[in-house]
């Protein structure tokens, strides 16, 4: 079986973004993640913040391999590594022209807006992103 293509984001890096040392700010690489991971989830037919759940980010990570300035395009590929009861694992490859810039990782969880506690992600939610798993024995828990 052949592996699934993950989900491709292009954007510039943004002069707002960067620090001191003219470099992307580590803080803003994971809303150029967040960005992408809307566009991805845009395209399975899913938006956030129109029923009674949220998806609030419990666990976040990002290496950093190349330094990425103002104007630099740069691409994130978004795959959808674990789904859970209860929350999905997504992973980011940004690349700047055919070199890895960056990785990292977004846990999410499904919650009730109202108790603030974690539920397990609607059925709905969860056949729009059963597609879209990597073949790990590990990606459905």
């Amino acid at each position: 079986m052949l592996p699934r293509e993950p989900f491709r984001f292009s954007v510039r890096i943004r002069f707002i973004d960067t620090d001191a040392s003219g470099r992307i700010h580590y803080t803003a690489m994971f809303r150029y993640f967040e960005s992408a991971e809307i566009e991805f989830m845009r395209t399975l037919g899913i938006t956030y913040g129109t029923d009674g759940y949220a998806f609030p980010r419990v666990h976040v990570d990002c290496d950093f391999m190349l330094a990425m300035i103002n104007d630099d395009p740069i691409q994130i590929e978004v795959s959808l590594a674990r789904l859970g009861r209860s929350s999905a694992r997504l992973e980011f490859r940004t690349f700047k022209g055919v070199d890895l810039a960056a990785k990292g990782s977004v846990v999410i969880a499904c919650m009730d807006r109202t108790t603030q506690r974690a539920i397990p992600i609607p059925e709905e939610l969860r056949a729009k992103l059963m597609p879209m798993l990597g073949d790990s024995p590990q990606a459905a828990v």
